[in-house]
C-alpha cells in the first residue's frame, strides 16, 4: 500500500514536472516549477520500499539520502516559484540558494561519515544514540525544510489577499500543504528525541500510511502534502491553458482567410511575423486580417456571411482597381468578429486546416 502511494504520487509529480519542463523550454518561464515537481517525484520514487531495497545494494540506506536531497531541492524550487508568483523573487534569492547548497553538502557529508548504516529500508531510529552524525543529519534536514516550508506558507498567505480565481485556489492549497509539512517535521523532531531518550529504541515500521499516528505523521502527511503542492502549483496554469487552446483554434480558423487577404494585399504582412508566444502570433495574424478586411471594403457593421462573400470574390492577386477602403477603426482585437468572418469564409471556400 505504501509503495503504491509513494510511487503513484512520485510518477504523477514526475509527469507534471516533465510537462512543465517542456513548456518552460518553449516559453522561457516556469523552470523552477518544473524542477520542483521533478525533484518531488524523484524523492517519492527513491523512498518507496522496493526502490530502497535496490538502492541499498549500491550503498547502505542510499535511498534515504537521495530522497532527502531531492526533497530539499524541491522545497527550494517551490519557495522560488511562490516568490515568483508573489513578485518577490529577487528578495533573499541568494540567501535561499546558499542555504540550499550548505544544507545539501552537510547532509551528504554526515551521511557518508556514518559507519554501519543499515541495509534495506533506511530507518535510523536505532542508531541515533550511538551515531551523532545521524543526529546532525536529521537536524540539518529538519531545520532546512522547516524554514523553507514556513517561507512558502508565509508568502502564500500574504499573496492570497491580493489574488483571486485559480491563483487564490492554488495558493490556498499550498498553504494547506505547508501545514501538513510542518506537522510532518514536528513529528520527525518528536520521534528523533524519543529515539535518543529510549534505552532500546525500536525500528518504526508502518503497515500503512495512516495505520498509526507516527505513521500518519511520517508517511501519510508527506504524501498528502506533495499531492496538495502538485495540484496547488498546477491550478493557476489552467486559465492560461484554456486561453492557449482558444488561441490555437483561432489561429487555425484564421489561416485560410488571412492567406487569401495577404495574397491580395501583400502590404498588410508585418515585417515582424510575431513573437515566440502563441498570443503574440495571434495578435499579429489578427492585425493583418483586420487591415486586409479594411482594404477589401469590409465595414464593421457588415454581417459575417456578407463579409466572407466579399472577401471570397476578391481576386487572388492585386488588380489595377482597388476596392473602396472602409473607414479605418481603432485596433481593438475583436476576436469574435474575426472568428465569425473566418468561419463563414471557410464554409464558402471549403478550406481545411
Amino acid at each position: 500500500m505504501i509503495d503504491i502511494l509513494f510511487v503513484g504520487v512520485g510518477l504523477f509529480a514526475l509527469a507534471v514536472g516533465i510537462w512543465r519542463a517542456i513548456r518552460a523550454r518553449r516559453t522561457g518561464a516556469g523552470t523552477g516549477l518544473a524542477v520542483s515537481l521533478i525533484a518531488l517525484g524523484a524523492a517519492f520514487c527513491f523512498l518507496s520500499n522496493r526502490a530502497q531495497l535496490f538502492e541499498s545494494e549500491l550503498y547502505p540506506s542510499l535511498g534515504r539520502l537521495l530522497s532527502n536531497l531531492a526533497t530539499m531541492v524541491a522545497a527550494y524550487g517551490i519557495g522560488l516559484t511562490v516568490a515568483e508568483i508573489s513578485g518577490t523573487r529577487d528578495r533573499g534569492a541568494r540567501l535561499r540558494l546558499v542555504a540550499l547548497g550548505v544544507a545539501l553538502v552537510l547532509l551528504t557529508v554526515m551521511f557518508f561519515s556514518t559507519p554501519d548504516l543499515p541495509r534495506g529500508i533506511g530507518v535510523f531510529d536505532e542508531l541515533y544514540r550511538t551515531h551523532p552524525t545521524l543526529v546532525v543529519y536529521v537536524f540539518v534536514y529538519t531545520v532546512y525544510l522547516g524554514f523553507a516550508v514556513i517561507d512558502i506558507g508565509v508568502v502564500s498567505a500574504v499573496t492570497i489577499r491580493a489574488s483571486g480565481g485559480a491563483l487564490r485556489a492554488g495558493l490556498t492549497l499550498l498553504l494547506l500543504a505547508s501545514a501538513f509539512a510542518v506537522a510532518y517535521l514536528a513529528g520527525k523532531v518528536v520521534a528523533t528525541i524519543g529515539a535518543l531518550q529510549a534505552d532500546h529504541p525500536v525500528k518504526a515500521l508502518c503497515r500503512g500510511p495512516f495505520s498509526t499516528l507516527p505513521c500518519t505523521l511520517d508517511v501519510g502527511f508527506p504524501a498528502v502534502s506533495v499531492l496538495l503542492i502538485v495540484v496547488g502549483l498546477t491550478i493557476p496554469s489552467v486559465p492560461g491553458l484554456v486561453a492557449g487552446r482558444r488561441d490555437t483554434k483561432t489561429l487555425r480558423l484564421l489561416r485560410p482567410l488571412r492567406a487569401h487577404l495577404t495574397r491580395r494585399f501583400p502590404e498588410i504582412v508585418r515585417i515582424d511575423p510575431g513573437g515566440p508566444s502563441r498570443r503574440e502570433r495571434l495578435l499579429t495574424a489578427m492585425s493583418e486580417t483586420n487591415d486586409g478586411l479594411i482594404l477589401a471594403g469590409v465595414t464593421p457593421e457588415l454581417p459575417a456571411p456578407a463579409a466572407a462573400r466579399l472577401v471570397r470574390d476578391l481576386p487572388d492577386e492585386p488588380g489595377e482597381e482597388e476596392p473602396p477602403a472602409a473607414q479605418a477603426e481603432p485596433f481593438a482585437a475583436d476576436v469574435a468578429r474575426l472568428r465569425a468572418i473566418a468561419g463563414a469564409y471557410r464554409k464558402l471556400d471549403g478550406a481545411v486546416g
